[in-house]
């Protein structure tokens, strides 16, 4: 019977889900066209690079740049034509102090261990008056709360391990464990808004804002009202 009920919270979930992952994106397309034009953007961890066309369309961009560290992913990427560089978000970022007028990335920062790196050097290659725009998972969304209040792993934080998930037997993750070599499956640091944002403020962004999406169990609009709480998270920042 629990297994049962599992399986119909995880369908339910994963709609629910779905419609704050499309919240999520619209609050990015929407950070960047308010503050476009925006001639050259750069997306660290670009994937395939679907959204990351939709990005440099909403952004007005023309130049655009992708890092990908999945060679299959990257080449889809350039076939899009994006100017794609395979590389580790891990390291430095290969491209000159202030080449881009906007950094983006969107489900990235949760997966990397050294995030000061990473805001450093989104601030270094940004251009002054660039922005950069940080999407990630919330850790002080209401069903984390829910999740450490019943003594679990917070859900954004079940895939800790490439053995698999662990530590909330409802996690949406739960019926799909990575491939053996998917090492960007895993979270290594996941934020709370009010982290995310002292992190841009530590690295020298200014005119910070925060977006929120989803808002489980709630309606995911209630996410855009408080996103101390929604279950995604956009901050954006500016280069002086």
């Amino acid at each position: 019977m629990l297994r049962g009920v599992a399986h119909r919270y995880r369908l339910a979930m994963k709609r629910i889900w779905g419609r704050a992952v499309e919240q999520n994106e619209e609050n990015i397309a929407r950070a960047l066209a308010a503050r476009g034009p925006l001639k050259s953007l750069l997306d660290l961890g670009c994937d395939d690079g679907a959204h990351t066309m939709l990005w440099a369309e909403a952004a007005g961009a023309h130049a655009v740049h992708g890092i990908e560290v999945v060679p299959a992913r990257a080449s889809l990427a350039r076939e899009r034509g994006i100017s794609v560089t395979t590389a580790d978000l891990g390291g430095p970022l290969p491209f000159e102090d202030q080449t881009f007028d906007a950094v983006v990335s969107n489900q990235v920062i949760e997966h990397l261990f050294d995030t000061d790196l990473f805001l450093a050097e989104a601030f270094r290659v940004l251009r002054p008056g660039g922005v950069v725009v940080t999407s990630t998972e919330n850790l002080a969304s209401w069903h984390n709360i829910a999740s450490l209040l019943l003594g679990w792993q917070p859900f954004s934080l079940s895939n800790v391990s490439m053995t698999g998930p662990i530590g909330n037997p409802l996690g949406l993750a739960a019926a799909s464990p990575p491939l053996p070599d998917a090492v960007t499956w895993q979270h290594h640091r996941v934020f709370a808004t009010r982290g995310l944002l002292d992190l841009h403020r530590a690295h020298g962004f200014t005119a910070i804002e925060c977006y929120g999406a989803g808002y489980y169990p709630l309606p995911g609009n209630l996410g855009r009202l408080n996103s101390a709480h929604a279950a995604f998270i956009t901050v954006v920042g500016q280069r002086m």
